[in-house]
């Protein structure tokens, strides 16, 4: 599998090239989304026609991960002849959510078909999607994607405030993509995010091969985040940006 991150942005940033949250994930000819945040869907088409994906997984429902569902929409229903279907895996208010957003009933069904989400597994293409719930809003997922040999997989954390919610997903020798909203820390007692310090220690614990740090807020030291992770993780760590890629 190989991932390249189209976007790895938080939900405002004052650097231009800022993506929102968008990963891509390719084997075999298939290909999967994890996330469609603002921006994002520019730098997902310029890489794979959208209508080839097996599906775009959507981790919650704050916007920095799912807004540019929009474009995606415009696209297969206008841009395509005949117009085009893609699956979303996502939260099951979505549909609503975007009807509202743009005051139209109906609007998501008629590009987008919405399969919402529960814990456990599903074949799609040559992957296999785990889901499992996570704490940050009502209903939040992290994923894990694999090609279903057994080999190392890549767990990705979407928006979580507390680490240990990934143990059903991660096996040794995983790559972990998680966020590290506040870098080297603390994490305010009121946000449901993660620092450097819990990464660590949950990449250490857990024997994640890999360690990809995404959604750093704006204002955070980078090499202190990286750093803090490496105080409690031996293994590679770094920070992702639009156009990383890697062989997982």
């Amino acid at each position: 599998m190989r991932l390249t991150v189209v976007g790895a942005g938080p939900a405002y940033s004052d650097d231009p090239g800022a993506v929102g949250a968008c990963y891509l994930v390719r084997s075999g000819g298939g290909a999967i989304a994890l996330d469609l945040g603002h921006g994002a869907f520019a730098g997902l088409a310029a890489r794979i026609p959208p209508e080839r994906l097996e599906t775009v997984a959507i981790s919650h429902l704050h916007p920095d991960h799912f807004v540019d569902l929009v474009p995606l929409r415009h696209y297969l229903r206008y841009h395509l002849v005949p117009p085009g279907r893609v699956r979303i895996d996502a939260p099951a208010d979505l549909a609503s959510r975007l009807d509202d957003l743009n005051a139209e009933p109906g609007f998501t069904a008629a590009a987008l078909d919405i399969v919402p989400l529960e814990s456990g597994v599903r074949a799609l293409g040559p992957f296999e999607l785990e889901a499992a719930r996570v704490t940050h809003t009502a209903d939040s997922f992290a994923f894990r994607v694999s090609d279903g040999t057994g080999g190392p997989g890549l767990v990705y954390s979407g928006d979580i405030g507390l680490a240990g919610d990934l143990h059903p997903l991660v096996r040794a020798g995983d790559t972990l993509l998680i966020e590290v909203s506040f870098g080297a820390g603390p994490v305010p007692a009121d946000a449901s995010h993660l620092d450097g310090p819990a990464v660590g220690a949950f990449a250490a614990e857990t024997g994640a091969g890999r360690v990809l740090l995404t959604h750093l807020l704006m204002g955070s030291d980078p090499a202190l985040a990286i750093r803090s992770v490496q105080d409690r993780y031996a293994g590679p760590v770094e920070l992702v940006a639009p156009g990383f890629e890697a062989e997982i």
